[in-house]
C-alpha cells in the first residue's frame, strides 16, 4: 500500500494495522537502572516497583502467549508482573537487572525449544 491508498477523497489519512499470524516473539529488552519517571508514566507503583533496578518487556504474538511468558517469568525468577496484556501481547516485569534477564531468558527458551516459535534478540539499555 503507497501513501496515495492511505488518502480518501476529504483528504483524511486512513491506515489500516493488520496483524499477521505468526509464533513469534518481536521484542525482549531489559531497561536497567529506569529513571523514576518511567515507572509513573507505565503505570507502575515507584515507592515499590523503583526499589528494583529493571524492567523487562516483551512483544509476543499470538497475542495470547503473553499469559504464558508471565507465568513462565514469575516462576523463574523474583520477578514481579507490571503488566500483561493478552490482546495486544504485551508483558512488563520489573525486578533485579539479574531477575528480569533470568526471566526474559527462561521465557526466550520456552518459546523456541516448546513452543517452536521464532525469536529476537535479548537487547539491554
Amino acid at each position: 500500500m503507497n501513501f496515495q491508498d492511505m488518502i480518501s477523497n476529504d483528504n483524511k489519512m486512513r491506515i489500516i494495522q493488520e496483524i499477521v499470524p505468526g509464533k513469534q516473539i518481536t521484542l525482549a529488552h531489559i531497561i536497567a537502572g529506569p529513571d523514576q519517571v518511567l515507572y509513573k508514566k507505565l503505570g507502575l507503583n515507584p515507592e515499590i516497583d523503583y526499589q528494583k533496578a529493571a524492567i523487562g518487556i516483551l512483544t509476543v504474538s499470538p497475542s495470547e502467549t503473553a499469559i504464558i511468558a508471565g507465568d513462565i517469568a514469575i516462576k523463574t525468577s523474583g520477578v514481579e508482573l507490571g503488566f500483561v496484556d493478552r490482546f495486544s501481547g504485551t508483558l512488563i516485569v520489573t525486578g533485579s537487572v539479574s531477575e528480569v534477564e533470568a526471566s526474559l531468558k527462561a521465557i526466550l527458551e520456552y518459546a523456541v525449544e516448546k513452543l517452536n516459535f521464532s525469536v529476537c534478540e535479548l537487547t539491554r539499555t
